[in-house]
């Protein structure tokens, strides 16, 4: 049974829809609220609830019982059945390309934790945190997947039309960032060609103050993909970078540097964390999002990828 069937386009079965999505936030064995508290939160009346209730009960999405003055209990609930009558339908999640392990170990792990909570999930794979959001606010998916520090400052941009629905903590969007410098070349020489991804907030952020004071540096435009041609043709000189994206692919071409203190001692640049935004416009769905992903599910998909133990699924 789903939100096809006809009882669920009443006015009680809309309101089951709704109620489904409150519900889905609600473990089982614990105390549910007070119907005249559910009728507020969804705007309605105490016999709609009472009704939307036991249609979703009739599903088989869920399964309560009173117990005197403790209250009514939800016993059971089938999340899927719960997010297929809520109408929610398939949340599209817009990722960086896949250019490293770390990234395919996240794509994993999420779509690991959605299926795991019954939760119909896509990804697509777009380059730069600006061209994913952008996709996000003209309504082309319902989530972003991208560093801390990129998601504070477009939330920041954006007030009131961007939100933030997750952190997944350090070294789950970048493991290190690093010089990459040409062999033969000096970091102090004079005229240096810095390469700088101008769609990647992050890179060009830590390249700017990495090189912070160098009137003389020469900025060169370039994505990842570019990155071995244009040094093997010299090219650029050097740059900043996720170093995952790296390996195994500019060992011959360059020299790989540490980044100093000065760039990298600012806790408040969150670069290594992976974080996933949304829009508060769609805050029925968000509140789903956050009930039904489970962070630990993620972080250990993309543990088990990272030691070579899983196969990257997404």
């Amino acid at each position: 049974m789903d939100g096809s069937d006809g009882r669920f386009l009443t006015r009680n079965g809309l309101a089951a829809r709704r109620l489904a999505v409150l519900l889905m936030g609600h473990e089982p064995q614990t105390r549910l609220p007070r119907v005249k508290d559910f009728a507020q939160d969804l705007g309605c009346g105490n016999g709609t609830v009472q009704a939307a209730l036991r249609l979703l009960e009739e599903s088989g999405a869920i399964e309560t019982a009173a117990r005197g003055h403790l209250g009514t209990f939800l016993v059971a609930s089938d999340r899927a059945l719960l997010w297929r009558l809520s109408g929610l339908g398939t949340l599209l999640a817009a990722m960086p390309l896949p250019h490293s392990r770390r990234y395919e170990g996240l794509a994993t792990g999420l779509r690991a934790a959605f299926v795991e909570a019954g939760t119909p999930f896509a990804l697509t794979f777009m380059r730069g945190a600006g061209a994913r959001t952008t996709a996000l606010l003209e309504g082309t998916v319902d989530l972003v997947v991208l560093s801390r520090f990129a998601a504070d400052d477009l939330v920041d941009q954006h007030r009131g039309r961007l939100t933030l629905v997750a952190d997944l903590g350090p070294a789950t969007y970048v493991g290190a960032h690093g010089f990459l410098v040409r062999k033969g070349v000096s970091l102090d020489a004079p005229g240096l060609r810095v390469a700088v991804d101008r769609a990647s907030l992050d890179q060009r952020m830590l390249a700017e103050r990495a090189f912070a004071g160098r009137g003389d540096i020469q900025w060169v435009d370039s994505p990842s993909v570019r990155l071995r041609d244009l040094f093997a043709q010299k090219r650029i000189d050097a740059t900043v970078w996720n170093l995952d994206e790296t390996r195994g692919r500019l060992d011959m071409e360059v020299d790989v540097l540490p980044l100093g203190d000065e760039v990298t001692r600012d806790p408040a640049l969150r670069h290594s964390h992976a974080a996933i935004i949304g829009r508060p416009g769609g805050a029925t769905t968000l509140a789903a999002v956050r009930e039904a992903l489970d962070l630990s599910q993620v972080l250990r998909s993309q543990s088990e990828v990272l030691r070579g133990a899983r196969t990257p699924s997404y």
